[in-house]
């Protein structure tokens, strides 16, 4: 048995599927993913060295250690949440509307389960997000925070963190690898290259490079490739889901493309942050420190 104690989220999230006898219902009551909550038993399970819940396909019960462990853990989870909602500091907590604008990539694939559990844990917070891949002016529009790719500050008004790196590899379709082959070089004529207008007009090494496809959307990029219209260039996050499910490959080149990349977190600087900007970008932080997806 591991010395440290298993983390809040974790007994939190033992406690939902123990009294919800399903993971689909505890995911739905505590605002996550399913895949959230089975990682989390099973990373509860790990550290204490036993098992908690016996699954099958149509239910979910209590092993003998489990109904142990949730009679001890859940009267002080209960008085734990209770407390907390009663510190008298709970009234200065960051609250107000949180304006944000993501790129539609990021906000579909990464921003869900962020947000989730960061509603969790600021209920007094109330989030709005525009996707778009325009960089809009937050001072003129009135937005809180972007999330941007490759963020340049050529506006001192701004402040920019960085908050995951990585550039772009390569991806393609089975399909379309089985009927071409695979590449020798970045731009090999012999193959048909599907990139991001942004980033090849940003790297010397693509704006010479013929592309069948130029798009300023990295979803519409992968599903090109996708469907076999030829190797994209993306961030690995972007691919992940499809590579999971065999519909896209990693390409790799002796001389991979020396594109860079990077996620930031941009907020105006007038003075002093807003509590509410610093802690979702904190939040963000930490998270994407847990989960990379570069």
């Amino acid at each position: 048995m591991t010395e440290t104690a298993p983390d809040y989220e974790l007994l939190a999230s033992f406690r939902a599927v123990a009294e919800e006898r399903s993971f689909t219902k505890a995911a739905r009551r505590l605002g996550i993913a399913k895949g959230t909550v089975s990682r989390a038993i099973t990373r509860l399970e790990q550290q204490l060295g036993v098992e908690l819940l016996h699954r099958t396909t149509h239910a979910v019960a209590l092993s003998t250690a489990g109904v142990a462990l949730y009679e001890r853990v859940s009267p002080a989870l209960a008085a734990l949440d209770q407390a907390v909602q009663k510190l008298p500091e709970r009234a200065e907590a960051p609250s107000g509307d949180l304006r944000m604008t993501a790129p539609l990539d990021f906000g579909v694939i990464v921003l869900p389960e962020v947000l989730a559990h960061f509603a969790r844990r600021y209920p007094a917070i109330t989030v709005e997000v525009r996707l778009t891949n325009v960089h809009l002016d937050l001072v003129a529009e009135g937005f809180d925070l972007a999330i941007r790719a490759g963020a340049t500050m050529k506006d001192s008004t701004l402040v920019a963190r960085r908050i995951a790196g990585g550039g772009l590899e390569l991806f393609a379709a089975p399909s379309y690898l089985a009927r071409r082959g695979r590449p020798k070089a970045l731009g090999d004529p012999t193959h048909d290259w599907i990139v991001h207008a942004s980033v090849r007009s940003a790297a010397k090494s693509l704006r010479e490079m013929s592309a069948r496809f130029v798009c300023d959307d990295f979803l519409l990029i992968r599903n090109l490739a996708r469907h076999g219209a030829g190797i994209a260039m993306l961030p690995h996050f972007v691919a992940t889901p499809f590579l999971r499910d065999g519909l896209l490959e990693e390409v790799t080149l002796a001389d991979p493309p020396a594109v860079s990349g990077g996620l930031f977190v941009v907020y105006p600087s007038r003075g002093q942050v807003p509590r509410k900007v610093t802690a979702f970008r904190d939040f963000l932080v930490a998270w994407l420190k847990r989960s990379p997806v570069a």
